[in-house]
């Protein structure tokens, strides 16, 4: 396994198990062509030359109640691809976020004897995605320093929770900030808009049980805004692979008219957005780093919605409020996402003072969210290289 010529081409075992991994993924891949790639993604890693293993759509579950619904799946893919690792015998295992997927995945391969033949050879186990331990269950830091070889956090201030116990870890930046920051329609954000005009963007995240819970508020706030005499607005959902199908689904039956648009053009769609609805997760950070107003909602299993307000130690969801710790974007969480509530934010995010404060402190993260030293994709990349040539 031992790679003595740095022209060899290096392997590399790749897992995402989410969109927004994929979609870093498939920028990690591209920054290393001398790699040879075998793993889990989706139609982003796919288009970049992976052949997928298993569905992402498989490993796309969150919350409590939700991931022991899909235990058996998420089990039997485990020891599938961990037997796929020793297989394939790379270099380096890369993951990207999934955590409990990921985590499980390394853990049985460690467990196994070939993997440990295989680890005494050389392989490493990269993890891409810090998980939010300053949020909850500060111990998965120390787990995580027993599971992987190397971390790559997005933020500075996630580094020292890590390395305290020993994992070599590297702030890289936030991976979807790259040309993204600050990136806006000047006229839709900041002058006079005519209603025709008026996007009203409504983003329901990747994952099914999270769309499924929210695509019920969504045509509740679309009906509300018609019948309060918001007639010209623009309602516009981008959807992913893993989902789109159920939108297309559940929009049918709304009354009023709805654009559904492929995730690969929701960039174009922020541009022109003039409000946006999303779910906590990527998107709103998306939305932030393109100074778009948004209100924030999510809706999760009630047992897991009240385990999560026992155990979280911060006070928002949304990354903007978390890094500047206060509230930029208003968020309703679990009982509180009612159509009224959003219905209210909206009218508010409409008055032109109300939008200006809101992108003025949407413009004071944008520091934040880069790394000086390169794009995450690239920084990742030429440390995954370096390590698999010492083997």
């Amino acid at each position: 396994m031992r790679n003595n010529n740095h022209n060899k081409k290096i392997k590399v075992f790749i897992i995402a198990g989410e969109v927004s991994g994929d979609v870093l993924g498939a920028r990690i891949m591209r920054e290393l062509p001398d790699a040879e790639f075998f793993g889990v993604g989706g139609e982003n890693m796919i288009a970049a030359g992976l052949q997928s293993l298993v569905p992402i759509s498989d490993l796309a579950v969150m919350g409590v109640i939700e991931v022991l619904g899909r235990a058996r799946t998420l089990t039997r893919r485990i020891r599938q691809v961990a037997d796929a690792v020793i297989a394939t015998q790379p270099d380096i295992v890369l993951t990207i976020d999934a955590p409990g997927f990921a985590s499980g995945v390394v853990k049985r391969v460690r467990k196994s004897a070939a993997g440990r033949d295989l680890i005494q050879h050389g392989m490493k186990f990269h993890h891409v995605v810090a998980p939010q331990v300053w949020a909850w269950r500060a111990g998965r830091a120390k787990k995580y320093a027993r599971t992987f070889d190397k971390l790559y956090a997005f933020f500075d201030f996630e580094v020292p929770y890590f390395t305290k116990y020993g994992l070599d870890t590297v702030a890289v930046g936030h991976p979807i900030s790259d040309g993204l920051v600050g990136r806006r329609r000047a006229r839709v954000i900041d002058g006079d808009v005519k209603d025709a005009d008026k996007v009203i963007t409504m983003a329901p995240g990747s994952r099914m049980s999270e769309v499924r819970r929210l695509m019920p508020l969504f045509r509740d706030v679309a009906h509300r805004l018609t019948a309060a005499g918001y007639i010209g607005y623009r309602f516009v959902i981008p959807t992913v692979e893993t989902t789109a199908e159920y939108v297309q689904q559940h929009t049918a039956n709304w009354d009023v008219p709805v654009e559904l648009v492929p995730s690969a053009v929701r960039y174009k769609i922020y541009s022109q957005t003039y409000i946006a609805v999303a779910a906590s997760g990527t998107v709103s950070a998306e939305l932030a780093m393109l100074h778009i107003p948004a209100v924030i909602v999510y809706k999760m299993n009630p047992i897991t919605t009240w385990l999560a307000r026992r155990v979280l130690r911060i006070h928002w969801v949304s990354l903007v409020n978390i890094l500047l710790n206060r509230c930029v974007y208003p968020e309703y969480l679990g009982p509180a996402a009612t159509s009224e509530n959003v219905v209210n934010a909206i009218r508010q995010l409409a008055m032109p003072s109300v939008r200006r404060t809101m992108i003025a402190e949407l413009k004071s993260a944008d520091r934040l969210w880069h790394r000086a030293n390169g794009t995450p994709a690239a920084i990742i990349a030429k440390s995954v290289r370096n390590a698999a040539v010492k083997k």
